[in-house]
């Protein structure tokens, strides 16, 4: 049986994909050893590092050819990119010979700038068209709910996205979409992305 993904899954950063401000715990220049995998320093050695479960779920939604965009409301958008840059993601479990991927290079969009999430996700919705019935937001700030007035699917993050707050969020978002999971289970292939259960 297969499951239908949205479209578009967007993520804030602070506190959703790595356990700080970007804007108030991190001093420049960032620095990353080598190839150190889902580790970046700053000038004092704070790390910044994904959630133990971020990388698999990017790649998750990679594989199901799912747009990925970060939407930050932070006001260091240049030291998030930065970080994002610098971050390297391990290949997907299975893949041990492969090597890593800069996490920039799987967020298809990227809204990292301070304001209110309504204009990212306007901005995500010019960009790419889809519509937001097609849009998972997983944001760490209850006040950032205010983008389900446009239709996006809205996941609160009490302490950073693991695979069952993923799960959870997926989950939602397809409660309020059954006519288009009802028809993704029935075969039907221009409903949307599919995965694997």
């Amino acid at each position: 049986m297969t499951s239908r993904l949205p479209k578009l899954v967007a993520f804030d950063l602070d506190y959703t994909l790595w356990d700080l401000w970007i804007d108030t715990h991190v001093d420049p220049p960032l620095r990353r050893m080598g190839d150190a995998v889902n580790d970046v320093r700053d000038r004092h050695d704070q790390r910044i590092a994904f959630y133990r479960d971020v990388p698999e779920i990017l790649h998750r939604l990679r594989e199901g050819s799912v747009t990925i965009a970060a939407c930050s409301r932070t006001s260091a958008p240049d030291l998030a990119r930065r970080a994002l840059s610098l971050l390297l993601v391990p290949p997907p479990a299975g893949h041990k010979g492969e090597a890593p991927t800069p996490a920039i290079s799987f967020f298809d969009e990227k809204e990292i700038y301070p304001g209110s999430k309504i204009k990212h996700f306007k901005e995500l919705h010019r960009k790419t068209g889809l519509p937001y019935s097609e849009m998972l937001f997983f944001d760490d700030e209850h006040r950032n709910r205010e983008v389900e007035s446009l239709g996006v699917t809205f996941c609160l993050v009490p302490s950073g996205v693991d695979d069952r707050l993923f799960e959870r969020g997926l989950a939602e978002w397809r409660k309020r979409h059954p006519v288009e999971v009802a028809e993704d289970a029935a075969g039907n292939d221009d409903v949307g992305n599919t995965e694997s259960a």
